[in-house]
């Protein structure tokens, strides 16, 4: 049975149908969000948010390719056409940016509106700063040291150091109009309910916790992406059941995560399941700060070697992969670790003995994990299931459970942070597509929260010294052999614990005839179509 705010939601978007229904082609969403992401141009709940209100609202500088399925994506160009290094001084980028491009509310875009969005999360001495959007994008954005106006087409913006994958962090940096938050009152929470980017949907409707409603936008500048249904409904479904179960009563047309139980009943009902090859991995990132337990390699590699995740697998219905490490050995970026994740049993309770403990006189310990979410595959089945394998080797965890977005800001403050005191582990599942987010902001020593996510303090010379010397080559072979050294000095080290990889399962009705699922957590809501 539906879950009553679930009911609501959808019964809204069923009103939404009813009304335009004959005129229109209505997607109806079922995300499994417990609310819509922030609208006001950097969405908050994470990457898997940018899909839902950010690149539908908005479009960023640096774009993603999203539109094809049998191979990763690559960098294009978004609202500037192009960009580079400047050869006399590889700390500068010069950004040329797209003519005749138009916000929804019809204003302009040029390059006093980029400066006025970077100002919007980088400056907080600017009237229009948002500390809000401020806080889902400053540490995706840790190399930008300066930025300046050109001309009304280009922009200039200065790194702290030689950074050759600055361009992935531009990827995250959203556009949204200074003339509507002027003519709103300069109010942010206006402006969330009332949005002007320059996106491919405009937002039509707002409800918290509820619905979305994106409306196409048929003066989209890249025709390409003009979107194929005339309207998407986005309706929060946390629960993976009462998604599965909007989808089999026809309430909704497509929903993420699928209950994995439920597969074989979807298939027989006509549902399609499509997933895709995904860089992204679902982990524990361990604090290994003073007074941490996992300072302790013996303990970090136990943790990895108590896992059955074939059995994870299992328990997703077959819509995971086993992890090897923080990225697929089919990477260019795996390299040769020599400890390998395997299920190990014995080998983990010998680890916990030799470190001082047993199952019966175990290690107790809290992780902070959320009640679900996009990214976050099933949540508690998953902690739960891992939490009966870490008390077999003598290692008993206490699950703090909070809401998605609440994770998110404990992992933005780090482990040593007061809001973690007593949290040694952060539940996060990560993004691994670029060599940003698969190994830089996540292990650099420099990347220490709050500066970056680096969330548990892990600190290794040699990782440093390879990431360093990775970001001063702009040969893509030379980066990809020096990150393929850190990733196996980062596995050695057991710096997480790596679960599995996400496949990112969509189920969708027969009616949706048109999707196309990227190998990204990226993905394109302007491809959806109904019949």
């Amino acid at each position: 049975m539906l879950l009553p705010a679930a009911t609501l939601a959808v019964g809204l978007a069923l009103g939404i149908s009813t009304i335009s229904a004959q005129a229109e082609t209505i997607v109806r969403y079922g995300i499994s969000m417990a609310d819509i992401p922030l609208t006001t141009g950097q969405p908050d709940r994470g990457a898997g948010a940018y899909q839902f209100s950010a690149y539908t609202i908005y479009d960023p500088l640096v774009a993603w390719e999203m539109g094809v399925a049998d191979r990763p994506g690559k960098l294009v160009p978004g609202l500037a056409t192009e960009w580079k290094v400047d050869e006399s001084d590889k700390k500068k980028w010069r950004f040329s940016l797209r003519k005749g491009v138009k916000f929804h509310d019809g204003s302009e875009f040029n390059a006093d509106a980029v400066i006025w969005n970077l100002d919007k999360v980088l400056n907080d001495k600017a009237p229009q700063f948002d500390k809000r959007q401020s806080a889902q994008v400053k540490t995706r954005l840790p190399s930008v040291a300066s930025y300046a106006k050109v001309d009304d087409a280009t922009i200039e913006i200065t790194t702290k150091a030689v950074d050759s994958f600055f361009p992935y962090q531009m990827l995250w940096f959203l556009v949204s109009s200074p003339a509507q938050y002027e003519k709103l009152g300069k109010d942010w929470d206006k402006f969330a309910s009332q949005p002007a980017g320059t996106g491919p949907f405009k937002l039509t409707k707002l409800v918290p916790r509820e619905l979305a409603e994106l409306t196409r936008n048929a003066d989209y500048w890249d025709k390409k992406r003009l979107p194929k249904a005339d309207k998407i409904v986005l309706i929060p479904m946390p629960e993976a059941l009462t998604r599965t179960n909007a989808l089999l009563a026809g309430q909704v047309d497509l929903i993420e995560t699928p209950a994995p139980d439920a597969v074989p009943q979807l298939k027989s009902a006509g549902m399609k399941i499509v997933d895709n090859v995904t860089p992204h991995v679902w982990n524990y990132h361990l604090s290994v700060l003073p007074g941490s337990p996992w300072t302790d390699i013996r303990l970090r590699k136990a943790l990895n070697l108590a896992i059955d995740r074939e059995a994870v697998v299992g328990l997703m219905n077959g819509l995971a992969k086993p992890a090897k490490g923080q990225v697929d050995p089919s990477s260019p970026w795996f390299g040769k670790p020599s400890f390998e994740l395997k299920y190990d049993v014995a080998a983990a309770k010998k680890l916990v003995q030799e470190a001082g403990y047993s199952k019966e006189k175990p290690l107790k310990t809290t992780f902070v994990i959320a009640q679900g979410g996009t990214g976050q595959m099933l949540s508690l089945p998953m902690n739960e299931f891992l939490q009966q394998s870490f008390k077999e080797i003598g290692i008993e965890i206490d699950f703090k459970v909070v809401e998605l977005e609440t994770l998110y800001t404990a992992w933005r403050k780090g482990a040593a942070d007061e809001m973690n005191a007593g949290i040694t582990s952060n539940n996060i599942a990560y993004v691994t597509s670029d060599p940003l987010y698969a190994i830089v902001r996540f292990f650099h020593s420099g990347q220490i929260a709050p500066v970056g996510v680096n969330w548990g303090g892990y600190r290794s010379a040699k990782v440093d010294a390879l990431i360093d010397e990775a970001k001063q080559t702009f040969d893509v072979a030379k980066q990809d052999e020096l990150l393929a050294q850190a990733h196996a000095q980062i596995v050695d080290d057991a710096t997480l614990v790596w679960v599995v990889h996400d496949t990112n399962p969509h189920a969708l009705s027969p009616k949706v005839k048109k999707f196309v699922q990227a190998q990204h957590w990226f993905q394109d809501l302007t491809q959806i179509g109904l019949e």
